[in-house]
């Protein structure tokens, strides 16, 4: 099975973005694929603002995505482009860090206005980075996304139901031979 990277590019530590995305990464892992986590937001600040490529937490984090065979990528949606954040980081990385990876490009929001933020700013990023396959990315509005009492995530059915497609062609490019496990 493949190593999956799934990188949150939000700032806020009770992010949406962040919490969709680990619920995706024990969907993928449930289907034997090894999903490592990354948070933008945990690397040094003053290592992605100064471009410090040689700061060891920007090596340890390209070395990551050297090792992945598939890149999810989560980001907020703000002012109709992928977080400055994400952006930070996909700065330091080699040109090519996602030569031969299959990606998955997420999005949260508040507003339907942000949606193609996918297509427009993030899609062209991670193509011009090398992927080799930018599957069908998904926009997931916040409203959608709630923390259940228990701590689990509840989404709205409709999202559920996107999300469900595009993990199941996440799952497809990397040779998954079943559909993943339905959302719990």
């Amino acid at each position: 099975m493949a190593t999956v990277l799934s990188v949150s590019g939000s700032p806020s530590p009770t992010s949406r973005t962040a919490r969709l995305l680990r619920h995706l990464d024990a969907r993928l892992a449930s289907r034997g694929h090894e999903v490592v986590p990354l948070d933008v937001r945990d690397l040094p600040a003053d290592a992605l603002l100064g471009a410090d490529f040689g700061h060891p937490e920007i090596v340890r984090a390209t070395a990551l995505f050297e090792r992945a065979d598939a890149v999810v990528v989560g980001t907020p949606v703000y002012k109709a482009a992928y977080s400055g954040l994400l952006k930070s980081l996909l700065d330091l990385l080699p040109q090519y860090a996602l030569a031969g990876k299959t990606v998955l490009p997420l999005a949260t929001g508040g507003s339907t206005a942000h949606v193609l933020a996918i297509d427009y700013a993030l899609r062209p990023v991670l193509s011009s980075m090398g992927a080799s396959h930018i599957v069908q990315g998904w926009f997931v509005l916040d409203r959608e996304i709630t923390a259940a009492p228990d701590g689990s995530l509840e989404i709205a059915p409709v999202a559920a139901k996107g999300l469900d497609q595009v993990l199941d062609q996440f799952a497809a490019a990397l040779g998954t031979p079943d559909a993943l496990a339905p959302a719990c």
